[in-house]
């Protein structure tokens, strides 16, 4: 019998009408049914975010403190039946969810901490003439409910990071998981009204993109945080109006190889990041730039490595690609592909499909403007292409619509620091592949990537108000 799951609004646990099988993407079996949330739903979750706001926005830094780790501790004693679950949901390989699942308790007990020490400043105010024994004191307060959007391919973690920032600053947060990934975000649910969150300090509600974007914009929401597609998350920002937004919209990370660099490692590196979860990730590896003197010598051994990997069940421990989201995703990466190979480009290695199944590919010779290089793959694809001067890779990395990160690997400070002023990105990962992440560390981009940061302080900031009290302390 297949499982059947409720959605978690204000405290409660809710039935609908409205109905959503959720497919395992390898082997097409239901996973479970999902009840969608409805108007009334929206509505009710909107109504109890407001009046939970009076209530969250009081909570002592330490039970705020307390409910995040009970969260991060709920997490790590389901960790392997979260893990599979994530699995069966996204197809992601096995061993990656479980590395999901303790990245989530990370994020939490992060955020446990973060709750104790959201400080303020003492500002001296007597820096000219007529402000003599005056000061100010300055303290972040929350700004309300807020919404949240996440997308399917960390369908544990990249909720964490919108849930978990939203408690430790008290607000309440309402969050639409990803459509196809909704089930890990309802175990999630489970834990944290275990924990003991306050009635509306969170909601859980699947549902359709229209029945979102009348959360996103009704007057008593707050603040955006959305992580997802650019076109959505562009559009979504037009509708939010005066509401403060953070946007995460991926994008085609570049990866500099100098000649200095200690090869083996680089190559390595270069394959998890370009292949890591079939590259359904932000971050994800998708150009390469070889120093010309080491090009030839750093394609080989990445042949080599990538013919090592194996493709198939993603249950299976063995497992280093598991299968795409869905079947039109693999396509659209075969008809990118043609397209490269029309104009010109060679493949390496990889590039063919079985069925839902993409092959890791590694192409050289493309154009700046074919599909595979100026847009978001989102897929198990990268390009390499040689360069001589380090300055023209920066230029070449910088040659994009996005900027979320990048990788430099190299021994020379000079051009570290050469990257690090000249690189347009959000985050610059030395002798590291751009799909390095650490959840606490400052996470966004510029250009079409986004902009705000998430990591838990970071995101914190953005979800509180900073304000100033200033004092006159001299008695006239």
């Amino acid at each position: 019998m297949r499982k059947h799951y409720k959605f978690f609004v204000c405290g409660e646990w809710r039935n609908s009408s409205q109905e959503m099988e959720v497919v395992n993407p390898y082997n097409g079996e239901v996973v479970g049914v999902v009840c969608q949330g409805e108007k009334r739903d929206i509505n009710d979750a909107i109504d109890g975010a407001a009046a939970a706001f009076d209530n969250t926005r009081k909570l002592p830094a330490y039970r705020r403190a307390e409910i995040l780790e009970k969260i991060s501790k709920g997490i790590e004693e389901r960790g392997e039946e979260i893990a599979r679950i994530i699995t069966l949901e996204c197809g992601k390989p096995v061993t990656d969810s479980r590395i999901e699942a303790k990245r989530a308790v990370n994020t939490f007990k992060i955020a446990a901490e973060e709750a104790k020490r959201i400080y303020g400043d003492i500002i001296p105010l007597d820096l000219m003439a007529g402000s003599e024994e005056r000061l100010a004191i300055t303290r972040r307060f929350p700004i309300g409910p807020i919404v949240g959007i996440s997308p399917f391919n960390f369908p544990l973690n990249l909720v964490a990071h919108k849930i978990a920032p939203a408690i430790a600053s008290g607000n309440p947060i309402i969050l639409k998981p990803a459509s196809k990934t909704p089930i890990t975000a309802l175990i999630l649910g489970e834990i944290i009204e275990e924990a003991g969150i306050p009635a509306g300090g969170v909601s859980i509600i699947p549902c359709p993109g229209t029945l979102a974007e009348e959360i996103v914009t009704d007057e008593r929401i707050k603040m955006l945080t959305f992580t997802g597609s650019a076109v959505v998350g562009w559009h979504l920002k037009e509708k939010a109006n005066k509401k403060k937004v953070t946007l995460e919209l991926g994008g085609n990370a570049g990866v500099i190889v100098h000649s200095d660099a200690d090869i083996d490692y680089a190559v390595k590196r270069c394959i998890t990041g370009s292949f890591s979860y079939s590259g359904q990730v932000c971050i994800s590896v998708q150009r390469i730039y070889a120093e010309e003197g080491i090009y030839e010598e750093f394609v080989d051994r990445f042949i080599t490595q990538v013919r090592t990997l194996r493709t198939g069940d993603p249950m299976d421990d063995a497992t280093n690609i598991g299968p795409m989201l869905d079947l039109s995703s693999a396509e659209r990466i075969e008809k990118w592909l043609k397209e490269a190979t029309e104009n010109g480009a060679k493949i390496l290695v990889g590039g063919n499909r079985d069925g839902i199944l993409f092959e890791p590919t590694l192409v050289t010779n493309t154009k700046p403007d074919t599909k595979i290089n100026c847009q978001e793959v989102f897929g198990p694809v990268a390009t390499i292409t040689p360069y001589r001067g380090f300055k023209e890779a920066v230029n070449m990395v910088n040659d994009s619509v996005f900027g979320l990160q990048a990788g430099v690997f190299t021994k020379d400070i000079q051009n570290i620091f050469y990257a690090f002023d000249e690189l347009n990105v959000g985050g610059l990962i030395i002798n590291d592949v751009p799909t390095y992440r650490v959840d606490h560390m400052p996470y966004g981009g510029v250009k079409d990537s986004g902009f705000g940061r998430e990591g838990l302080r970071y995101t914190i900031e953005e979800m509180t108000e900073l304000k100033l009290m200033a004092l006159k302390t001299g008695i006239a």
